[in-house]
This record gives structure tokens, sequence and C-alpha cells, in this order.
């Protein structure tokens, strides 16, 4: 055997005092008999009783099992909706800050700003906008609605941008007039996720 420190001596010890305790608290089967006979209970029916209390330990066991797993799940999803919240809060704090600094309508061409367009000579405007605190590395969800004299909505030209670089940054929507669009005042209107950011009026002829 090999030599052993103070140490592990003192464990064996400890360890074998915890068996001998665990050994003389168990009762064999002609003891359990005994006592059953004594409170006069049918000493026949102890293998049947045996697998009861087996199958109730087991049961329990399974059941602190299935606890601590519900706990555990339960602890991910508030981990994970709190997570989900402190980024959407944030993500949130970023578009809030995100505004235009300049807008104008234009030909595709042509960076010159417009207050009138001539649906047949130039029937294809843009509406550029220039962001200001754009969150960088972020790609941004706008939308466009171009609405007609009469107040309608003409049409909605939703897009998103590439990743954004810098935080100043320059978008665009673009429309194209019909030969039969309506003339009069004009007016576009560009939205952030839902939130309006820009709009220009301008005549159409």
């Amino acid at each position: 055997m090999e030599r052993l420190t103070q140490e592990q001596l003192a464990q064996i010890v400890a360890e074998v005092g915890r068996l001998q305790q665990k050994r003389e608290a168990e009762v064999d089967e002609p003891q359990v008999k005994q006592i059953l006979e004594e409170l006069n209970l049918p000493p026949e029916l102890l293998d049947e009783a045996l697998m009861q209390v087996k199958r109730r330990q087991a049961l329990e066991v399974e059941q602190r099992r299935n606890r601590w797993i519900t706990g555990g799940v339960a602890l991910a999803i508030v981990a994970a909706l709190a997570t989900g919240g402190y980024f959407y809060q944030q993500h949130n704090n970023e578009i809030a800050h995100v505004s235009a600094q300049q807008n104008r309508i234009t030909l595709v061409d042509n960076d010159t700003s417009l207050n009138v367009v001539n649906r047949l000579s130039n029937p294809q405007v843009y509406y550029r906008v220039t962001l200001k605190d754009a969150p960088i590395g972020k790609k941004l969800s706008l939308s466009c609605d171009w609405i007609d004299p009469s107040g309608q909505i003409v049409k909605q030209t939703p897009f998103q941008t590439k990743e954004v670089t810098t935080p100043v940054w320059d978008t665009r929507c673009r429309y194209i007039f019909g030969a039969n669009a309506p003339v009069g005042a004009w007016e576009v209107r560009m939205f952030l996720e839902g939130h309006p950011l820009s709009s220009s009026k301008f005549e159409v002829r």
C-alpha cells in the first residue's frame, strides 16, 4: 500500500466513519419482515412496497431535475429579454438622434436643387437627403411618400441604406412622373423606421 499523508489519512478515517454509519442505518430484508410482523403487517407485500418506494424516489429525483431545467430555461428567457430590451433601447436612442441636415429635389444627373419639375421633359427626379448623426455600422430603413396636389399618396418607396460609415450620410429616393401626373404643388416626405425625418414641397408642371 502506498504511503499516505496525514491529510489523506484523516479523509479516509472520516469516509470509513460515514460508511459505517450508513451501514448501521441500513436494515436487511429479514429485519424488515420482522418489523412488519411486529406491526401486524403482511410481510409478503414487502417486494411491492419496496418497488413503490423506489418508484416514488425516482419520481422525486425527476421532478427536482425538471424544476432545475424549468428554472434554468426561465432564467435564460429573462436574460434574453433583458439583453434584447437593452439593444432595442440602444437602437431607439441611436435612431432618435438622426436628423436631416439638408434636403433637395434634383434630376438624375444633376445635383442642383429644383423647385419646379417638368413632368414631360424631366420626369425622373430624386429626393436627396443628408442625414446627421447617422449610427455608424448600421443599415437604416427609410421610406418616401410622394403626395400629389390633392393630398393623396401616389407612391411609397421603402428602401434600406448601405451600411453607414460616417455620421453625415447622403441618401435618396426616386420617383418617375407619368405624362398624366397632375400638375400643381407636390410634396415628398421621408421617414426613418416610420418616424418623420424630412419633407420638401415642389411644383410639377
